[in-house]
């Protein structure tokens, strides 16, 4: 098989433990590097959604009263698989979705780990006795919720279906997964693993299609207990307010406006390392990339200085080749980040590297775009307070600590943040008042499998990972006992 080919990948639904045909025709999985077609997917609809949570529902009798031991078991061996199968589940994922190699691979890698903590941790879902009266026992027992509707984004195509697949069969629910339609393979290569794996029928399944449909089911649906999403603020609210009628458990892992901070303190090459290292994982288009870079008017020169050599260091192309930073998952992604940057520009910010799409060469049937840090940023401008999704880096001046904290918190959005500094009463100071579900204080790597991830305002609710992640999938039952007379 050429470097170039697709490896071998299902293309039907997989809905109570068999591939099926969809109802609604195909549509095609484009490669936004060389923007070929890859694959034509079948699509399903409304009456492939409702099969899928009939068959989540039935399986979630005996799933739930499967030991956690034993679903450990096979969920070990699901790590297993993809460990094994990693090469080929990172081709799938940088054809489709245009990521480095390097990249593709650490994410499965992630998923590996990923289930085996959940494995574990499935297996310490305790519950409580409560001290009572002499006459009686108080109980609290923790219970898998249900059906699990799990609808996904294309960004992390992999690993934001298994960070919500895994806690959830950790708990003992059963889930429906609606991935991306941009990024529908790497779901699909998993689902084979899943089956590979020896899991029940209907524990989980897969239904590609339009997300306003199959959402729409989903969330509407008395027999599916729990939504997990991951994706825009906009579409979020759409589900949160349909779940509404049903009143179920929702989380929600919304946009972010990750603001970087650097202090006149901060050590200057690890500051601006991180940021360059940090702001083109997946060229930018991470719900926790760094999107506004404040710098003190002390260091401002130096820095900047700086990251202008280090972005020229960023190479970009095919991510088969493995350069630092892939394409934009398509058109709508190039020209949102032109049209910020000629509203910055038109505004009065300065162009200090980049600023174009590339489209000569091996690039002009891609969607790439050049590396760019933008000067002289200001809330006068579309990017100080829109996502930006894309390779910019926009600059901006401070003086003040107080100062940088109310504007770095001058965002709808709360998910990521982060800060460098050497002084404990800065450290201190700032981290109790960015107002973001995470902060990085002189690091950046904040998604860790055993760690908390989610954030506040626009940005969302509930948390994925660590041991918050799994109690979204339970629910606390409160039994009274009476022992005596």
């Amino acid at each position: 098989m050429a470097k170039t080919d697709l490896p071998k990948v299902e293309t039907r639904l997989y809905i109570n433990g068999k591939w099926l045909e969809g109802s609604e025709g195909t549509f095609e999985v484009v490669n936004p590097a060389t923007g070929k077609i890859l694959a034509n997917v079948q699509k399903g609809g409304e009456s492939e959604t409702k099969k899928a949570i009939q068959a989540a529902n039935q399986a979630f009798e005996s799933w739930s009263k499967t030991s956690p031991a034993q679903r450990a078991k096979l969920m070990n061996k699901m790590a297993d698989l993809v460990e094994k199968d990693s090469e080929r589940l990172a081709t799938i994922m940088t054809m489709e979705q245009g990521k480095p190699i390097a990249q593709a691979t650490a994410e499965i890698k992630t998923n590996v780990e990923n289930l085996r903590w959940n494995a574990a941790q499935g297996q310490r879902i305790l519950g409580d006795l409560i001290p009572a009266p002499a006459t009686n026992e108080w109980q609290v027992r923790k219970e898998p919720v249900g059906v699990v509707g799990a609808i996904t984004p294309w960004n992390f195509p992999s690993n934001m279906i298994i960070r919500k697949i895994s806690p959830a069969i950790a708990a003992g629910c059963t889930v429906i997964l609606k991935p991306a339609k941009a990024t529908p393979l790497s779901a699909l290569a998993l689902m084979e693993l899943f089956e590979k794996a020896g899991f029940s029928n209907g524990v989980v399944n897969i239904v590609m299609g339009d997300s306003s449909t199959i959402g729409k089911i989903l969330t509407e649906s008395e027999d599916v207990q729990k939504i997990t999403f991951t994706g825009s603020t906009e579409v979020g609210k759409i589900l949160n307010e349909q779940a509404a009628s049903t009143l179920k458990k929702v989380s929600m892992e919304l946009g972010g406006h990750a603001p970087f901070i650097i202090f006149p303190d901060a050590d200057l090459d690890l500051a601006t390392d991180q940021l360059i290292k940090t702001k083109f994982i997946n060229n930018g288009q991470v719900c926790t990339s760094p999107n506004r870079i404040f710098l003190h008017e002390d260091i401002k020169e130096e820095a900047t200085k700086l990251i202008v050599e280090k972005i020229k260091k960023v190479t970009v192309g095919n991510g088969l080749a493995d350069p630092t930073t892939g394409p934009l998952i398509n058109q709508e992604g190039v020209e949102k980040v032109e049209e910020q940057i000629k509203d910055a520009v038109e505004k009065g910010a300065t162009i200090l590297s980049g600023g174009h799409r590339l489209v000569k060469g091996e690039f002009a049937n891609g969607f790439f775009f050049e590396p760019t840090v933008l000067d002289g940023v200001t809330k006068e401008m579309a990017i100080f307070y829109k996502e930006t999704f894309g390779p910019v880096i926009p600059l901006i001046t401070f003086k003040e600590e107080e100062q940088v904290i109310k504007d770095a918190n001058d965002t709808v959005f709360g998910l990521a943040s982060y800060f460098f500094s050497t002084n404990i009463h800065t450290i201190a100071n700032v981290s109790n008042k960015l107002q973001y579900g995470m902060v990085g204080v002189n690091d950046t790597a904040i998604s860790n499998s055993a760690t908390p991830f989610g954030g506040v305002k626009h940005s969302g609710f509930g948390r994925e990972n660590g041991t918050y992640g799994v109690e979204e999938y339970v629910t606390a039952k409160f039994v009274t006992i009476r022992t005596a007379k």
